[in-house]
């Protein structure tokens, strides 16, 4: 992968669990001040809500609306059945490898699992 950031965030919650998606969205928010180039990976529940089929939730679009990289991991989306085609065009999706890539690159890595 040729995106090289400053801090990447593993976030695994679902959104429907309401506290931590609006912890990390108050810690990005900060973060962004000072870090220009911050991406989130969203694995394991944390793909639930990115369907373009449904309304997204509230605080789904907050963290798309955020000028950061999302990422969401495929076979966790696939796992979760959801289509691939039906992500929101904001989320770029991603395989085990591009995520050991980031994770490679990326001298922060916060784990939210």
């Amino acid at each position: 992968m040729e995106e090289k950031n400053e801090i990447l965030y593993l976030f695994g919650f679902s959104p429907n669990k309401v506290m931590q998606l609006k912890n990390l969205l108050m810690i990005l928010k900060v973060q962004i001040i000072n870090h220009k180039r911050i991406a989130v990976v969203l694995i394991h529940d944390g793909v639930i809500g990115l369907s373009r089929k449904i309304n997204l939730p509230i605080l789904v679009n907050e963290l798309l609306d955020l000028p950061i990289k999302v990422y969401g991991l495929i076979p966790d989306i696939a796992a979760r059945g959801i289509d691939i085609e039906d992500i929101h065009q904001k989320v770029k999706c991603i395989q085990y490898e591009d995520l050991v890539d980031l994770i490679a690159t990326t001298p922060i890595i916060a784990s939210w699992i």
